[in-house]
């Protein structure tokens, strides 16, 4: 038999996981680009966080910062957990042409390309893609900064998208 005061703990952690959830796995994947690792780092956020956040009872308005400063910290502690060990490579299985450093001079330059596109944009635009793309704000997060509704940031995204797009083609030819 279920207790009430249990329901109630599984109702409030399955709510904050689903109201959640999104957002912080955005920044988790833009801080290590792999979708394996970010899922993981995702649940140990979760399974580090939600019994603090029971014990102290850390008010609703907190939470998504709170879970978001775990996440970074587990992000750091494995990046320095792979500092300390290093990394190991099967080198029968590295194709030399692949596996060849990129010229620090060719990164440079697309560097540079990537942010003369941003220039190209207009303010709005330029705003949404850093906040969304660049930082990994959620949608709602974004509006409310910009001060917009999220389908206008959604609309505005797509829009930045596909005139950064154009730009770059443009730049090419």
């Amino acid at each position: 038999m279920v207790h009430a005061n249990e329901d109630s703990r599984v109702n409030w952690i399955e709510h904050l996981c689903l109201s959640t959830w999104e957002p912080v796995y955005r920044l988790i994947y833009f801080k290590v680009q792999n979708r394996e690792e970010a899922e993981d780092i995702t649940q140990e956020t979760y399974v580090r966080a939600i019994p603090y956040l029971q014990k102290n009872h850390v008010p609703p308005d907190k939470q998504m910062a709170f879970l978001k400063t775990v996440a970074l910290n587990i992000i750091r502690d494995r990046w320095r957990q792979h500092q300390r060990r290093g990394t190991t490579a099967d080198l029968e299985a590295i194709a030399p042409k692949e596996a060849a450093f990129e010229d620090p001079a060719e990164w440079s330059v697309q560097r540079m390309t990537i942010e003369k596109a941003l220039n190209e944009l207009n303010e709005e635009q330029r705003t949404v893609i850093e906040l969304r793309i660049i930082k990994g704000y959620s949608v709602a997060e974004t509006a409310q900064i910009m001060n917009k509704k999220e389908t206008t940031i959604r609309v505005m995204q797509h829009r930045a998208l596909q005139s950064l797009t154009r730009i770059l083609h443009d730049g090419m030819k």
